[in-house]
């Protein structure tokens, strides 16, 4: 199997791990949930996380192809206009995308000016579509549960998640962000499973599991098979609900939840200044 060079980013303030995947044979890259520094307190946003990123890119001397988001993300603001607008490449997403604008869409009454099609992004991955990064042939899945969006894009032998696995001794995503579902997220992870033993996969996130002292990123599909807490083999779908269910109960809604949605359903553009040149987010109050 056709084998990319990847480099991963971790931005600690969200735990988020960022990714550019890239084709030795030719340069050509993809740029996998960029992040947007944003402090929640004072509301300022900043580019250290993407400009790492982005300096990575350019000493490497790689031509960015593509800058996707695995998902609509609820815990960081996606850095992927900045990213294009630096580097180029086109803004991909799952086609799922339309279901998350339109949840959103009313719950921050986005109003009429909102479009909730998808064409805030360049391209809407469809289930099993086909593309390159090169030379190397990519394919994006299909795989809801934790979002209705979720895509796992796999590159060669490198499969980028999302937020759907986190390292066996950590789990799973949790299931219950509108549109999520716990049965959904099951069947989607058996189809991650059922690509080879040695495919390379790529986390979104790490929080570091108990007794584990360093933050971790990378796994296999034969390690989660084998010993992922939440969902390895042995382990059936009702058990799995069960548990996520049982455990999504007990979670607080994420931080950044409320500003990065807002933002990332525009493909990461920031609200347009009112009249007094200042942008601004929306709190909806009780709505949660």
């Amino acid at each position: 199997m056709q084998r990319p060079d990847v480099q991963a980013f971790f931005d600690e303030a969200s735990h988020t791990f960022s990714y550019v995947a890239w084709d030795p044979a030719t340069g050509k890259a993809a740029v996998f949930d960029s992040v947007l520094d944003y402090d929640a307190a004072s509301g300022r946003t900043g580019h250290a996380a993407a400009d790492a990123l982005i300096a990575f890119v350019r000493t490497q001397g790689l031509d960015v192809d593509w800058v996707i988001d695995t998902h609509v993300h609820a815990d960081h603001l996606s850095a992927a206009p900045y990213v294009q607008a630096q580097l180029g490449g086109r803004l991909g997403i799952g086609e799922h995308i339309r279901d998350v604008q339109d949840t959103f869409g009313q719950l921050f009454n986005a109003g009429p000016g909102f479009r909730r099609d998808g064409s805030q992004f360049d391209h809407l991955f469809t289930d099993g579509e086909r593309y390159r990064v090169g030379g190397i042939e990519a394919q994006a899945l299909h795989t809801p549960g934790h979002t209705p969006a979720c895509m796992t894009h796999l590159v060669g032998d490198a499969a980028f998640v999302g937020d759907t696995l986190f390292m066996p001794d950590y789990g799973t995503a949790r299931c219950d962000f509108p549109g999520g579902d716990a049965a959904t997220l099951y069947r989607s992870i058996q189809r991650i499973f059922a690509l080879p033993d040695a495919t390379r996969v790529f986390l979104c996130h790490d929080y570091k599991a108990p007794g584990r002292d360093e933050f971790a990123h990378q796994t296999t599909v034969a390690a989660q098979r084998e010993g992922n807490i939440h969902v390895r083999d042995g382990i059936d779908e009702a058990a799995f609900v069960a548990m996520r269910t049982s455990r999504d109960a007990t979670l607080k809604v994420p931080q950044l939840l409320l500003p990065a949605v807002q933002v990332n359903m525009r493909a990461g553009q920031l609200p347009s200044a009112e009249d007094n040149g200042v942008r601004y987010l929306k709190i909806p109050l009780d709505a949660l």
